[in-house]
């Protein structure tokens, strides 16, 4: 296997027919305390558009983030997203596809909720974050409350195992369905225009991005973590945000200098 620094490189030269699928947090974006409190740069927001119009609308968002929240982020641009680690996707023609089975169908829904917001109420700084889809819980701001929390979403989960799944991220513990992933979603868009018969690259940051590296390496694509990828299914990786950013105009001027297919 090409080594990862090569692999980077070599996908410049192929880069009129990438397709394009970015996590948001940790990605395109610095973490932030809370899920509220993080800004999308101006300038992140002008090389996205311009790498929309260079790879011809084969450029789509996949987050944990819901896709109204995506869309708030992200405006004016409105881009290919899926949401919710996968249980929301708007493909490009702006249909929107959501998984059936959500946590909301959940027979005791209201009351996960409130077992978690007592937990929050007796850990100052641990926030839930209710996506009704999904539920997250976020302890930056007490870290102390990580094993706590892990031990009662493991508790929680006991008897939901064959519906629900417990995601470890980034200071946040996430309950969702186990119907989707952010694999599954790359996959939906990868057989639909204007994906179809691109090579994908994704670049992502965290535990539940791997279900999209390995998706993307099937297809013969670039996966990317964001960090240490030695115990990642990616096969390269870029050390942070800023050098995302960096890597990303260098795709966008050998897009733009490619020459452009009729669709």
């Amino acid at each position: 296997m090409d080594a990862p620094r090569d692999l980077l490189e070599s996908m410049l030269s192929g880069a009129g027919r990438a397709a394009l699928f970015l996590d948001v947090d940790g990605t395109l974006i610095p973490i932030a305390e809370t899920p509220d409190a993080v800004v999308l740069e101006p300038a992140s927001l002008e090389l996205l558009a311009r790498l929309d119009r260079a790879l011809q609308g084969a450029v789509a968002l996949v987050s944990g983030r819901a896709v109204a929240d995506l869309d708030r982020l992200f405006a004016p641009l409105r881009l290919p997203s899926a949401g919710l680690h996968g249980l929301q996707r708007r493909d490009a023609a702006g249909k929107l596809h959501e998984e059936r089975d959500d946590l909301r169908g959940e027979p005791d829904y209201a009351e996960l909720c409130a077992r978690l917001e007592r937990f929050a109420a007796a850990h100052p700084g641990v926030l839930i974050e209710d996506k009704q889809a999904a539920i997250a819980l976020h302890y930056r701001r007490a870290p102390t409350a990580a094993e706590p929390a892990r031990a009662l979403l493991q508790e929680m989960l006991q008897e939901r195992r064959d519906r629900l799944a417990l995601v470890p991220g980034k200071m946040v513990f996430e309950i969702k369905p186990v119907a989707a992933d952010k694999g599954v979603a790359i996959g939906a868009f990868m057989a639909e225009a204007p994906f179809a018969g691109r090579r994908p690259i994704f670049i992502g940051d965290d535990v539940t991005d791997e279900d999209g590296f390995r998706i993307v390496n099937d297809l013969g694509g670039l996966s990317v973590r964001v960090g240490d990828a030695s115990r990642s299914a990616a096969l390269a990786e870029l050390p942070d945000v800023g050098a995302v950013a960096d890597w990303l105009q260098r795709l966008l001027a050998a897009a733009e200098a490619a020459p452009r297919e009729v669709p």
